[in-house]
């Protein structure tokens, strides 16, 4: 049984639903990112974290794909072209979308307020936009990678869902489209539910 610490309205959502994806059973606690239970478990206060077998793990990018690489599924095998490529675009969402998104966040409510720069945010949505054009042409069927779902649609799709609620645009329309897909996703209407 897994253990996902960490609030739905984060980083922890993509673990969540990496794990209904497999159908692996597990334990969700929404404990807040800088909480003392949360310190306890990563000094940096970040979530999610992940309890496995008394192990702990951080960052989702590396939990999701040692659940993926776990139980064989939502990844390339290892040593593959095909893993390359998927490892390439869980980096490229990771640089390209992630980071602006985490920097907007941090300039809007995480850093001491003397420290934000709330004109930043222009710069950041000019950006985005640059990268969703860059996107666009990489979706390579109804996943990023063809037919098949990997946790680089999870990774990606939660990005564009976080830039969604924070008011940044997404266009063209097929990353519109491809975000519509990997929302009607069973497994992610259950962490909806």
């Amino acid at each position: 049984m897994y253990q996902v610490i960490g609030p739905k309205k984060s980083r922890a959502l993509r673990v969540l639903w990496a794990l209904e994806e497999l159908g692996a059973p597990y334990d969700h606690l929404p404990d807040m990112p800088g909480s003392d239970a949360v310190k306890a478990l990563n000094p940096s206060g970040k979530v999610p974290v992940l309890i496995v077998d008394g192990a702990t793990l951080t960052d989702s990018t590396a939990i999701m794909t040692y659940l993926a690489d776990r139980h064989g599924a939502l990844i390339p095998a290892p040593g593959t072209i095909q893993r390359a490529h998927h490892d390439a675009l869980m980096h490229t969402v990771l640089d390209e979308m992630d980071a602006i998104l985490w920097m907007a966040a941090k300039h809007s409510f995480i850093l001491p307020e003397a420290q934000r720069l709330p004109a930043i945010k222009d710069s950041l949505r000019w950006e985005w936009a640059r990268s969703l054009d860059r996107l666009a042409p990489r979706i390579a069927g109804h996943c990023l990678m063809g037919d098949e779902f990997t946790i680089a649609d999870i990774l990606c799709a939660h990005c564009l869902n976080w830039g969604m609620a924070i008011k940044f645009d997404i266009a063209p329309d097929g990353v519109q489209a491809y975000q519509e897909r990997m929302r009607d996703r069973p497994a992610f209407q259950r962490l909806l539910a």
